[in-house]
């Protein structure tokens, strides 16, 4: 049985795999208030990936929330649905 994909392995993977770039990413979370209460977040907004949240210069953002991580249009992680 394979590991559990987590978003915080993903944009770790991202940020430091060579030829990797976290700016290419797109991370869509979940915003209640926004339209369809989701969010996307470019890569290149992540100032810090934390234990359990990442960072921009506006906020921090739990992992929870994260509902999937596209880089270069390629779903690389997808929250799966209850």
């Amino acid at each position: 049985m394979s590991r559990p994909i987590y978003p915080r392995d993903v944009l770790n993977r991202l940020r430091w795999e060579e030829g990797k770039s976290l700016e290419r990413a797109e991370i869509v979370i979940l915003h209640r208030g926004a339209p369809g209460d989701r969010r996307t977040i470019s890569g290149s907004e992540i100032v810090r990936i934390g234990q359990s949240f990442f960072e921009t210069s506006e906020t921090s953002i739990p992992y929870h929330r994260v509902l999937e991580i596209k880089y270069d249009g390629m779903t690389l992680f997808e929250k799966k649905k209850r």
